[in-house]
């Protein structure tokens, strides 16, 4: 996939109310996220459930391929400016195809997300750490 392709969001999903300042959950569907190349999983509903689970004022990014494939239904929780500010930096998330994942995604964030909280326990086996050349395409949030 192209460099210019992979920069190249689809558009912000749920904004954040003027002034406010919380987490970004980008979520990846792309070349295989969010496509039938991963079975099994209703991706519309999951991206539905993880809107509704977010607390007010969080936002979902949709973007083309994070090009972390070997870990599809990639998710990157971006932490506030507060959360930067403590340290928090974004956390990836991949083979998120769990139905309750959106739940602990969105717990955590409700508590400060990246910086402020330590995310559930059941994150962990969630997280990786992508390229450098990977987490530097990621827009900012």
């Amino acid at each position: 996939m192209s460099r210019a392709r992979r920069r190249t969001a689809r558009g912000t999903d749920t904004a954040a109310p003027a002034g406010a300042s919380t987490c970004t959950v980008t979520v990846c569907r792309g070349c295989c996220c969010g496509t039938p190349k991963v079975p099994g999983v209703d991706h519309p509903a999951q991206l539905d459930a993880l809107r509704r689970a977010l607390p007010a004022g969080a936002r979902v990014r949709i973007t083309g391929c994070l090009d972390s494939c070997e870990r599809a239904n990639v998710l990157v929780v971006q932490p506030s400016a507060a959360g930067r500010a403590a340290g928090g930096r974004p956390v990836w998330l991949g083979l998120v195809n769990d139905e309750d994942a959106a739940a602990d995604i969105a717990a955590w964030i409700e508590a400060g997300g990246p910086g402020l909280a330590d995310p559930p326990g059941i994150l962990d086996l969630y997280a990786f750490a992508p390229s450098r050349r990977v987490r530097a395409e990621l827009p900012d949030g």
